[in-house]
């Protein structure tokens, strides 16, 4: 695989933000930290010694019910797309899309093949007889991102077979209430990787902080092919005071279904925008001209994520992430601005130039 095909699949939301700009293109809800989690932060940056993940691996056992064997701490839950690519070489491998486009980055360095497995733009909904039979190796999320709908577990549990790595990446389920339609308590399907984050509800992007659930045995698998000490002791302490904190979960979903709804109101308001339910911090929407869009909303200061880097969605599809209906009022208006301004014969055709290098 090229370095100019992987390349595409490595652009994400922050590559659009330049400092001063309200942004939209991050999916991170912007809460306070509880104050469990700042003295946690604290102390660990203070302490002198090695990481060490016992504690956190048994909090997170304890909170999803599972043995310590089945939880694999990371550095950031993208780190798993990675360790199980050079864990599980060669393998058929089958992502679903649009989806998180780091999984098949990492992928297409080590799979034998990987084949694109295409949700319908109606609703998005996963079609469980797309997947090849043969898939030794099949990625998902739920909810999706950036598509933000939600899966029925029993649908997703179709994919789970002997011989098969079924990887469920749950980054944004904390914003479901209730974290409705989780698989990370099944222990009963074979093969199954359930994958979470600590970056988006509890606003810890740069801690690099999450974990995986699976077999014991290919939780073995993956902690040898990582190197010594690969999460920091902030992010273990971070995982360890998040683990057993059910309220702070709780009420940010409360807070951010509120917020979406009034976000896809002032959408819906709006001639020409197309904007799909979610159920996550973010909506997709699709609007005519939407590389021009993008790029007048960047000239006032406001970043936004197309996702054209996104297999099945093109320049005319943009994520935003919700924030505070100020926020939103802000955006909505500059979005009619640059809509009554758009000129047929001015679109962008490079929206690559927005981007921020890293």
């Amino acid at each position: 695989m090229s370095e100019r095909r992987v390349q595409p699949l490595r652009v994400h939301g922050d590559r659009f933000v330049r400092p001063g700009m309200l942004d939209f293109a991050v999916n991170i809800w912007p809460t306070p930290h509880p104050r469990a989690l700042r003295s946690a932060l604290i102390d660990a940056v203070q302490d002198s010694g090695y990481p060490d993940e016992s504690a956190a691996r048994l909090a997170l056992a304890r909170r999803h019910r599972r043995d310590p064997a089945e939880v694999l701490t990371l550095n950031g839950a993208c780190e798993a797309f990675w360790l199980l690519a050079h864990a599980l070489p060669g393998r058929r491998a089958a992502c679903v899309h649009p989806s998180f486009t780091e999984a098949e980055a990492a992928l297409r360095q080590s799979a034998g093949s990987v084949t694109h497995v295409m949700r319908p733009s109606g609703d998005w909904a996963l079609d469980p007889q797309q997947v090849p039979a043969d898939a030794e190796l099949v990625v998902l999320a739920n909810p999706n991102n950036p598509t933000g709908n939600l899966d029925p577990p029993a649908r997703i549990a179709q994919l789970a077979r002997a011989g098969r790595t079924l990887v469920v990446d749950e980054s944004f389920i904390d914003f479901v209430p209730g974290e409705r339609a989780s698989l990370a308590q099944r222990r009963d399907l074979p093969g199954l990787v359930v994958l979470r984050s600590l970056t988006k509800l509890w606003n810890l992007a740069g801690v690099r902080a999450g974990y995986l659930l699976g077999p014991a045995e290919l939780v073995a698998r993956l902690r040898e092919h990582r190197q010594p000490w690969s999460v920091s002791s902030p992010a273990l302490a971070a995982i360890g005071a998040c683990a057993p904190d059910l309220h702070t979960p709780a009420r940010v979903a409360a807070e951010v279904a509120a917020a979406r709804e009034d976000l896809c109101r002032r959408l819906a308001q709006l001639d020409g925008v197309r904007c799909w339910p979610a159920q996550a911090n973010f909506v997709l929407l699709q609007v005519r001209n939407g590389a021009e869009l993008v790029a007048r909303l960047a000239g006032e200061g406001i970043a936004v994520r197309p996702c054209q880097s996104f297999p099945g969605l093109d320049a005319d599809h943009i994520r935003l992430a919700v924030r505070t209906p100020a926020q939103h009022a802000v955006l909505a208006a500059a979005i009619a601005r640059a809509r009554e301004r758009l000129d047929d014969g001015e679109r962008v055709r490079d929206p690559s130039r927005l981007l921020r290098r890293p």
